[in-house]
């Protein structure tokens, strides 16, 4: 979906908010704006960036990664759009190292293995931030799974490379250093990059964010599609009780289309100061 489907879906919907928060990328940053104020729809600036994140008490210090959002970032930024740039350049040479490891698990089933020219396709389907959803695309293009689920699980998860490192002091200064809000995302989603690769425990989840992350943070996603209303609850009155931002969103990733789904309260709005329709 481009830009503009992205927003006629957020119109039919009725959203009166929406935030586009590609992954290591702002530069759809003020087409979005744009197109906000002509659908008539109110618009948050974002960005979403992957950190590598460890905890003494848990899977032997071992590093995790969680996805952090940065909202109202200032897109002229310097610091950040640099280091947005230093990531970006990174995942091209990530997927290629990823392209050779699935290589290799087709070649074990005798099927013919990817070349620069798949290569290339992927490249020219990614609009934004390349990763490895767009190689699941292509898998599911070339008949070699049937669907981006399969994708994951037969190649993706055994065949990953792991990102840039960026720690959370670090992803923090540049969020806030551009203006913007730190928001820890989906942080109890089971099948997503969250706090459940230390512990499923919401208690054990919230006592991590009171000791490493309070400094760094200032919100937290409680509405999430994989977020269930225990885990919603929890969260919003956890954030509350600290005087965090609550936010949520469908976190959609454009196939399948999750636009709206998920049913965010209008005080999450006028947190950021917006006055929304009822």
């Amino acid at each position: 979906m481009d830009l503009e489907e992205i927003f006629e879906e957020a119109h039919r919907k009725g959203l009166s908010l929406i935030s586009i928060t590609d992954h290591d990328c702002i530069d759809a940053q003020e087409a979005a704006a744009d197109l906000a104020r002509s659908f008539e729809i109110h618009y948050l600036p974002g960005v979403e960036l992957n950190v590598s994140f460890a905890h003494p008490d848990y899977k032997n210090g071992k590093a995790v990664s969680l996805d952090f959002l940065g909202y109202q970032v200032d897109q002229e930024s310097q610091p950040l759009a640099q280091k947005l740039t230093e990531l970006r350049d990174y995942r091209e040479k990530r997927a290629a190292r990823i392209l050779a490891n699935i290589n290799r698990e087709l070649d074990s089933e005798g099927l013919s293995p990817l070349n620069d020219e798949d290569l290339q396709e992927i490249q020219d389907s990614v609009d934004g931030t390349f990763g490895r959803p767009h190689i699941a695309n292509y898998l599911v293009r070339k008949g070699i799974v049937a669907d981006r689920q399969e994708a994951f699980d037969q190649y993706l998860v055994k065949c990953n490379v792991p990102k840039m490192p960026l720690s959370l002091p670090e992803a923090s200064q540049l969020i806030r250093g551009a203006g913007g809000k730190v928001v820890l995302a989906h942080p109890n989603d089971p099948r997503g990059t969250s706090l459940q690769a230390l512990t499923p425990s919401l208690d054990e989840q919230q006592q991590i964010i009171r000791a490493a992350m309070l400094p760094h943070v200032d919100g937290i996603e409680c509405w999430h599609p994989r977020h269930d209303p225990a885990t919603t609850q929890s969260y919003a009155a956890f954030a509350e009780s600290l005087g965090l931002i609550a936010t949520g969103g469908s976190d959609c990733q454009q196939q399948p289309v999750l636009t709206g789904s998920v049913d965010v309260p209008a005080e999450v709005a006028e947190q950021f100061e917006f006055r929304i329709r009822s």
